[in-house]
C-alpha cells in the first residue's frame, strides 16, 4: 500500500495547487482597485503586487488556465492510478471478475477525483475569493505574478496568440481588470447605506446627482415668454433699472423678433458711469456671444459644453433648430446642489 502513497499524496498538493490558480483567477478580476490602491500607496508590497496583477488581467488569466491546466493532467495521471489499484484491493475481496474489478475501480476512481477536483479544487476556491476578493486578491496576486515572471516567456506566448486570435474577429483584448461601478450600482450602494444609517443625504446633493444624469435642457430651459429679458439698444441705465427691479446680474438681449441675441453681465457695463455712456446703447463689444444647445441635449454634456467656452448662457434651440429658450449656468448647478443667489453669481 506504501507503493501508492506518493500518488495519494500528490492529489492532495496538487488539489491545493489547482485551487491556488483557480482562487487567484478570481481574485484578480473580482477584486476592487479602489480598496487596493489605499494600501499600495501606504507602502504595502501585496497591494502593489496586487496592482500589477489587476494592470495585467490578461497575462494573469494566461498563468492561471495554464497552471489549472497542467494541475488537472497531473491529477489524472498520477492520481487516479494510484487510487484505481487501491480500490482493486477491498473488490478483489468480491466475487467479481478480475475484468469487472478493473472497470469498477476505474469508474469509481475517475468520479472520486473529478468530484475532488471540481469541489476542493474548482468550487471552493472560487467561492471564496467571490466572498472576499479584495483579502484573497492580496493574498494570491503576489505569488501569481511571481509564478507569470518565471514562466514568462510561455505565458506570453500563448497571450499573444489568444490576442491575435481575437483580433482576427474584430475583438480588441484589455490588459486591465475593470472594476468600476455602473451608474445604477452606485444609486443603489448610496440608497442602500442611506437606509443604513452610514450614509447622510439630509440635503439631498447625492440623489440630486444621480437624477441629473437623466435631466434634459428642455427639463431646465426658460421658456421664451417666461424669459426676462433687456430690448434692443439697451442702455447701462437699462441694465440698472432690470438689476433694482429683478435683482438678477444677468439679461439677454433680444431682437425685434424677440428671439435671443447675447447677453449681459451686471459688471460689463459696470464702468460705463459718465452720463453720456450711461445712457447710450451698450457698445456692441460689451454684449457677450450666445452659443446654442440642443434641447434634447443630456444636461451634463450641455455643462460641459458651457464650462468648456465659459458661458453662462446659451439658447435653447430644437432640433429643427428653432431656438425655444434659454439655459443658465445657474439653473443647471441649482439642479445638482440646490437654489444658488443669482446676484452673488460671476
Amino acid at each position: 500500500m506504501n507503493e501508492y502513497l506518493p500518488g495519494i499524496l500528490w492529489l492532495v498538493v496538487l488539489l491545493i495547487v489547482n485551487g491556488f490558480f483557480v482562487g487567484a483567477e478570481f481574485a484578480v478580476i473580482s477584486a476592487r482597485r479602489s480598496q487596493i490602491e489605499p494600501r499600495a500607496e501606504a507602502g504595502s508590497k501585496a497591494a502593489k503586487k496586487t496592482l500589477w496583477a489587476m494592470e495585467h488581467a490578461t497575462l494573469m488569466l494566461a498563468t492561471s488556465q495554464l497552471g489549472i491546466t497542467v494541475c488537472s493532467l497531473v491529477i489524472l495521471n498520477v492520481s487516479e492510478p494510484a487510487i484505481h489499484h487501491l480500490l482493486e484491493i477491498p473488490l478483489g475481496l468480491t466475487s467479481l471478475s478480475a475484468e469487472a474489478i478493473g472497470v469498477v475501480a476505474f469508474v469509481v476512481a475517475l468520479v472520486l477525483v473529478t468530484f475532488l477536483h471540481v469541489v476542493v479544487g474548482e468550487m471552493i476556491p472560487k467561492n471564496l475569493s467571490f466572498s472576499v476578493p479584495d483579502r484573497a486578491a492580496l493574498i494570491l496576486a503576489p505569488p501569481l505574478v511571481f509564478v507569470a515572471t518565471v514562466f514568462k516567456p510561455v505565458i506570453w506566448s500563448l497571450n499573444a496568440v489568444a490576442n491575435g486570435v481575437l483580433r482576427v474577429f474584430g475583438v480588441q483584448p484589455k490588459d486591465e481588470a475593470t472594476s468600476s461601478y455602473t451608474l445604477d450600482e452606485v444609486a443603489t450602494i448610496v440608497q442602500q447605506s442611506t437606509r443604513e444609517g452610514t450614509l447622510m443625504d439630509s440635503s439631498g446633493t447625492l440623489s440630486a446627482a444621480f437624477e441629473f444624469t437623466t435631466r434634459k435642457v428642455r427639463d431646465v430651459e426658460v421658456p421664451l415668454d417666461e424669459m426676462v429679458h433687456l430690448a434692443p439698444g439697451s442702455t447701462p441705465a437699462d441694465v440698472q433699472r432690470a438689476v433694482t427691479a429683478r435683482g438678477y446680474s444677468r439679461y439677454v438681449l433680444t431682437d425685434g423678433d424677440g428671439q435671443p441675441t447675447g447677453y449681459l453681465h451686471l459688471k460689463d457695463v459696470m464702468d460705463l458711469t459718465d452720463d453720456e455712456a450711461f445712457e447710450a446703447p451698450v457698445p456692441e463689444k460689451r454684449i457677450r456671444r450666445l452659443g446654442a444647445v440642443g434641447r434634447d441635449t443630456d444636461l451634463e454634456d450641455a455643462l460641459a459644453s458651457m464650462r468648456r467656452v465659459g458661458a453662462h448662457v446659451a439658447r435653447s434651440v430644437s432640433p429643427e433648430g428653432v431656438t425655444t429658450g434659454v439655459l443658465f449656468l445657474e439653473d443647471i448647478i441649482e439642479e445638482l446642489v440646490g437654489e444658488v443667489d443669482d446676484v452673488t453669481a460671476v
